[in-house]
């Protein structure tokens, strides 16, 4: 890998087919103007799909990953809901995590747990924290299984992505939000669609057909939720907006 020299004073300039922005690479502009390039050039290189987790690919960026660890580590939550089960690399993620603690579960909900998927996960010796619970995550049934599931716990983290669509994604929210508990974590992944929609692999229905549009749609009518811009801080994230946290005195 190449190094460049810059020096202070250095400037970034991005040329948009023939509309520029120039900031000083080493102003709040400037680290913010190189995430969002690095977000563009690393989604369009796939490197979300080169992170593994004690052996499940995860399919996100890595300081995702680091901040989903503190996260956890921090709250100590008895359950975490994911919903978007895919290789099962976050769901072994979490429940490594919970091992080091030596309590909690995660419960997997899909659409469709894929057979080759499932074995892995059965496999796996983590599998003992895992439950994994198959249906489309805004189905009533589906729903009613998990909620039943956490019935008993007392701190409850959920994650969503699943489907990335701004229907779906609104729906899971208004759904899974009254399972979370209080001071702790709705985290809607991939708000990061909205930014990418022009890449080379990038769809143009992305730009307005995201989680990111859920997200501030839900904010403006849950006020019991905040953002915490904390959990983005290191300026690469696939979740803009996403990690929103249940305020201390919302009933659940």
């Amino acid at each position: 890998m190449k190094t460049y020299t810059a020096q202070p004073g250095s400037t970034l300039t991005l040329d948009n087919l023939g509309e520029r922005t120039t900031v000083n690479l080493y102003s709040e502009e400037g680290f913010e103007l190189l995430s969002n390039l690095w977000i563009k050039a690393a989604t369009e290189r796939r490197m979300m799909y080169e992170v593994n987790w004690l052996g499940r690919p995860v399919i996100q960026f890595p300081n995702d990953i680091v901040v989903m660890q503190e996260l956890v580590w921090e709250l100590k939550p008895d359950l975490i809901i994911e919903c978007g089960v895919a290789h099962g690399g976050s769901l072994v993620l979490f429940a490594s995590i919970l091992e080091l603690l030596g309590e909690g579960r995660v419960i997997g909900v899909d659409v469709e747990i894929r057979t080759h998927n499932r074995k892995a996960l059965d496999e796996h010796f983590l599998r003992h924290r895992i439950e994994l619970i198959e249906g489309s995550s805004v189905a009533s049934d589906t729903f009613e299984a998990v909620r039943k599931s956490s019935e008993n716990a007392k701190r409850v983290i959920v994650v969503l992505d699943s489907n990335h669509s701004t229907e779906h994604v609104r729906r899971e929210l208004e759904l899974y939000c009254t399972l979370v508990t209080p001071e702790s974590y709705l985290i809607a992944q991939d708000g990061a669609q909205a930014w990418v929609w022009e890449i080379p692999r990038g769809k143009p229905d992305w730009k307005d057909d995201n989680p990111l549009a859920a997200i501030m749609a839900f904010l403006a009518e849950h006020p019991e939720f905040a953002v915490d811009d904390r959990r983005t801080r290191f300026g690469i994230t696939s979740s803009p907006k996403g990690y929103l946290r249940r305020l201390p005195t919302s009933p659940r």
